[in-house]
């Protein structure tokens, strides 16, 4: 079992330590570039939306961990910020023109079809989100 756990500040300077603990990870264990992008994505994303929704005047520390064990990547991040449960979040209607559409929601139905696992726990005034992707094939994703 490989694991990374690393911790940033609420704030989106941290994007790019982010991407390169999340890079390291890659390459320590052999992730094709594909499967990258799509981890990398659902990450950026879940990360853009707790500095920029999750925080109530205050900034929060967010912890990461990151695990591959025989073959699923799973991704936990924790933080102290709002409470919010992405798998309640209403569906966007992806069938309507794009003038008709209302903005948000995009980026967790996006995270929802780029992982094959997600899952949300508040425990001790903490947001608990957990993230898997099953890769059978560390050269296929």
């Amino acid at each position: 079992m490989d694991t990374l756990s690393f911790k940033l500040k609420s704030d989106m300077s941290e994007l790019d330590t982010l991407l390169g603990h999340l890079n390291t990870f890659s390459a320590q264990i052999g992730l094709t570039r594909k499967c990258f992008c799509q981890i990398n994505l659902a990450l950026e994303e879940l990360f853009t939306n707790i500095v920029s929704y999750g925080q109530d005047n205050q900034t929060h520390p967010v912890k990461v961990d990151i695990t591959y064990d025989e073959g699923v990547i799973t991704i936990r991040i924790e933080d102290r910020g709002i409470a919010f449960d992405p798998i309640k979040a209403k569906k966007p209607d992806t069938k309507c023109s794009l003038k008709d559409r209302q903005i948000g929601g995009l980026g967790i139905h996006l995270i929802k079809n780029l992982m094959d696992e997600i899952n949300y726990q508040r425990k001790n005034n903490k947001n608990i989100l957990t993230i898997k992707k099953r890769i059978e094939d560390l050269n296929c994703c």
